[in-house]
């Protein structure tokens, strides 16, 4: 029944088609974008009138993965990032981690912020926080669009429990997942440093002044600009997270739906037959085309088709990395939603999710080939909180808020100390010019 209504619809096209003259088939191409999301949605729809029970239970599938995992999980950093922003923290922190941030990723010191946030708390908080240090004027364009290019990545929760415990049932695939995205992720921010890398750059405080007293003052100075009462300051950090999460389980929900509808009507089958001819040739083995498909538009469900997948271990080990890195178009689509009221470029990013979705394949082969069919070897267990499946004990949900703390902590941590060294560094040179001359 479903292939006769998309061959009726087709047949109408086509006729419609041949009907029109030549300027206006000029002109139709030209506006191809607008005619093919026109047939996506009514296609979308039409699957929806004819499965509504497949639809129904896709969407419930979707609510209950953003209830009982996304909004938890995240609502506690995004109202934190919300509150350290209107406290003056990310500025203390982008004058005291600028000798770290501009040399090695060209951007501001604020960035260490995003990309601290954005490696421990996952998608898509790199992109949201990106884009308001760019409606601050923190981030030129050409920086903004560096730092989200590197800073939007999964979570070692999702990597360490939903994948390797929940999916692969063995944890030590989460260090090999782990360690080939964080890696990958870092080389897409040296690569994209060279992003137009001639535009102007935020300015500097170039004042005479020891860095601690520096980033003391720039702290004081945001929070007077921000001039919020705490308790309005919390409250708009409240009201701005959930209208997010909101925006986000929206998309989670929506793609959820899609992604069961390309699998009803045969769209990944066609898909997959046709990658398939391209990438088989290379190695690739065919019991992950599905997978990299089903990944192309969704996260979870590539993964976990990525795990379950007829082929060998380190096979479904790049599948998943190379999806896990891509993080598929639901995320894009939200990622392109957080930044709409910016001036940022989507075109970037993608660049950046094509670059890292294939280092991190090979990052994860390397790997494989070297120490890691060894360490996989044995099997050690992981705390239960790892394993993200749809829950709803908040024991758990403390832990993984915890751990997810954790992780924040330590690279901020990491990445001041540095900083803190190459600051003391930096002055004992000056003091030593001071006294030769």
């Amino acid at each position: 029944m479903a292939w006769g209504v998309y061959a009726a619809l087709a047949v109408l096209v086509f006729f419609f088609w041949r009907r029109l003259s030549g300027k206006e088939k000029g002109k139709a191409t030209r506006h191809f974008s607008t005619y093919f999301l026109a047939a996506a949605g009514a296609t979308l729809t039409i699957s929806m009138v004819l499965y509504p029970e497949v639809a129904f239970q896709s969407a419930q599938r979707g609510l209950e993965i953003w209830w009982t995992i996304v909004f938890p999980a995240l609502l506690p950093f995004f109202i934190g990032s919300e509150i350290l922003m209107g406290l003056g923290v990310v500025h203390f922190m982008g004058v005291l981690l600028e000798p770290l941030m501009r040399p090695v990723f060209n951007v501001p010191g604020v960035g260490s912020f995003v990309m601290a946030m954005g490696l421990a708390s996952g998608y898509p908080i790199g992109s949201i926080l990106t884009a308001r240090l760019r409606s601050q004027k923190l981030l030129t364009k050409a920086e903004a669009e560096r730092l989200m290019s590197f800073t939007n990545t999964a979570d070692p929760l999702f990597m360490a429990g939903a994948v390797a415990v929940g999916m692969f049932k063995n944890a030590q695939v989460g260090v090999i997942i782990m360690l080939a995205h964080y890696i990958s992720s870092l080389a897409v921010g040296l690569i994209m440093r060279f992003h137009q890398p001639y535009t102007p750059q935020t300015k500097q405080d170039q004042t005479p002044e020891f860095f601690l007293f520096k980033a003391f003052r720039r702290l004081r100075e945001a929070r007077e600009e921000d001039g919020r009462p705490l308790g309005k300051l919390l409250g708009d950090a409240i009201r701005r997270s959930v209208n997010t999460l909101l925006l986000i389980g929206g998309f989670i929900i929506l793609f959820s739906v899609i992604i069961k509808m390309l699998t009803i009507i045969g769209f990944v089958k066609l898909m997959t037959a046709a990658i398939g001819a391209i990438l088989t040739p290379f190695g690739l083995h065919p019991g992950t085309l599905e997978a990299l498909v089903s990944g192309l538009f969704e996260i979870t469900i590539g993964t976990q088709l990525a795990s379950q997948a007829p082929a060998p271990l380190t096979q479904q080990l790049i599948a998943a990395s190379t999806i896990i890195a891509w993080s598929g178009i639901s995320v894009h689509a939200q990622v392109a939603a957080m930044i709409q009221e910016t001036d940022l470029n989507i075109i970037p990013y993608l660049v950046a999710r094509v670059i890292h979705a294939s280092l991190a394949g090979v990052v994860t082969a390397v790997l494989m080939l070297g120490p890691g069919s060894g360490f996989l070897a044995s099997y050690t267990a992981l705390p239960v909180f790892l394993i993200r499946q749809p829950v709803s004990n908040p024991v758990q949900l403390l832990g993984q808020i915890t751990y997810l703390g954790f992780i924040f902590c330590l690279l901020l941590g990491a990445m001041t100390a540095v900083a803190l060294v190459l600051h003391l560094t930096r002055a004992t040179r000056v003091i030593t010019l001071w006294r030769r001359k």
